[in-house]
Formats: structure tokens, C-alpha cells, sequence
């Protein structure tokens, strides 16, 4: 296994043009538990283009029905890029002030995670997120005070 380097730049330019909209390829999980994990999988996808079909700890999506935890749902989105070591996206906890567009951010509200953002940009030292649930495109993390924000670093991608 070899690993290769995370494209931020197309997981960016996915969170530009599917930020306020829905891409028709995936299930919009809105109705049931909010679309935020889900939005963040796609980002991460387009800029690593590698899924993890492992079932039940996998990180993938083959349609609603047929997808891993990990891809919808924001604690098990944490537990699998914190602890992946087969194919697909790897990442590691870093402070907030560290991370770098294309990284994410999770909020955390005591018990669990529940939100997941993409880091889009940074003005005057704070990240600007994307999100979907509460669509979100370039708002400062500042809008989110109600929870303890958690950094996600994507070091890079496991292949083949």
C-alpha cells in the first residue's frame, strides 16, 4: 500500500459548486438526521477519488441504502479517518489554527460529534466553512459558538 497526496483543490472547488445545491448523484439525508456528513464524504471523494468498501467500518457510498456510516454520519466519519488503515482517506486531530482548506472540522457537543464542516478559506486567521443541513458556503467557523470545534488534518490517501 502506497500513500498519495489528498487533491484539496478539487474537494474545494465540490464544496464551491455543491454547497448551496444538491448533487442529484447522491441521497440528501436532510429529512433524516441532516446532510452535513454526507456533503463533507462527497468533498473529500472529489479530492481523493478512493473508497473503503470494507462493510461495516468502511468509508463508501454505493446508494442510500448501500453505503458505510462513516459517509453519512458524523461520529463514525471521525472513527474511521482517525483510525483508517486500509485504503482511503487518512487523517489526524489538529488544532483548528493548523488546518488547511480541504481539511474538516467536526463539532463536538460533549457526547459526540455531530456536524461536520469543510474548511473552504481562512480570513484573518479563521477557517470559513462549507456545509450542507444549514447550507453554508465561505461563513466564518465563528457562526458555530454552540459547540467544541475539533480538527481534522487529511494527511494523505491509502491506494493500492
Amino acid at each position: 500500500m502506497k500513500t498519495i497526496k489528498y487533491n484539496r483543490d478539487y474537494a474545494i472547488r465540490y464544496a464551491e459548486k455543491w454547497a448551496m445545491k444538491r448533487n442529484p448523484a447522491y441521497y440528501d439525508f436532510d429529512g433524516i438526521g441532516g446532510d452535513c456528513t454526507n456533503f463533507a464524504s462527497q468533498c473529500l471523494f472529489a479530492g481523493c477519488d478512493i473508497m473503503n468498501y470494507t462493510k461495516d467500518t468502511g468509508w463508501y457510498y454505493i446508494n442510500p441504502n448501500d453505503r458505510a456510516a462513516a459517509w453519512s454520519g458524523a461520529q463514525y466519519f471521525y472513527n474511521f479517518m482517525t483510525t483508517n488503515r486500509g485504503v482511503g482517506p487518512i487523517a489526524v486531530i489538529e488544532e483548528i489554527s493548523r488546518l488547511e482548506i480541504g481539511d474538516f472540522i467536526q463539532l463536538y457537543n460533549g457526547k459526540e460529534f455531530y456536524h461536520t464542516l469543510i474548511v473552504t478559506g481562512f480570513e484573518n486567521g479563521e477557517p470559513l466553512i462549507a456545509a450542507h443541513t444549514r447550507d453554508a458556503y465561505m461563513v466564518s467557523l465563528s457562526d458555530y459558538t454552540s459547540a467544541e470545534p475539533f480538527g481534522l488534518h487529511i494527511t494523505g490517501i491509502h491506494s493500492w
